[in-house]
């Protein structure tokens, strides 16, 4: 199969889509003809959020990208960009300890598809401290009305199903 430098792969585990994760697909949307988000699914995790849930909640969120398609992938990622006929991988990078992590990446996948190759966006300045750590937390933890500050790190169609993981008995907004 031949694969084309005008589809590109933008992976991740989605647990749950971020702000950040939106700018980089956003961006890269801008760049290629096509682009595809590929959840994926490990095995060995326990995410907070089911593959399904992460599928319709990222769906809902970009459909408003015509030239975006998205999906869940097990197994590795070269695996899932060469099934797509993709041959780049985008990756988003906030930080010097980022950069460090994506470039072993990088060179493990080289190793494993040499037809593949990686472009790096670096996150928008408003984006470079979110964390689905953090927004975890912020969820689980946050006081008042948790939603608000939600609004700043997560789109807005995720924000009631995260809270519902953590307070299953509050109504929805």
């Amino acid at each position: 199969m031949s694969l084309s430098s005008h589809h590109a792969v933008y992976v991740g585990s989605f647990d749950p889509l971020t702000l950040g994760h939106v700018d980089i697909i956003r961006r890269a949307a801008a760049i290629f003809d096509r682009l595809t988000v590929g959840i994926g699914i490990n095995p060995d995790k326990r995410p907070l959020f089911s593959p399904d849930e992460r599928l319709l909640l990222t769906r809902e969120v970009l459909k408003v990208f015509p030239n975006v398609e998205v999906d869940c992938f097990q197994g590795l990622t070269v695996d899932f960009i060469r099934q797509r006929g993709a041959r780049i991988l985008v990756r988003g990078v906030r930080t010097l300890s980022d950069i460090e992590a994506e470039f072993t990446m990088t060179l493990a996948n080289r190793a494993l598809d040499s037809e593949i190759d990686t472009v790096f966006l670096m996150a928008s300045e408003g984006y470079t401290h979110i964390s689905s750590s953090l927004i975890k937390q912020i969820a689980q933890l946050g006081q008042g009305n948790t939603a608000t500050k939600l609004c700043d790190f997560v789109p807005n169609e995720v924000i009631q199903p995260l809270l519902s993981k953590y307070r299953p008995n509050v109504p929805a907004t």
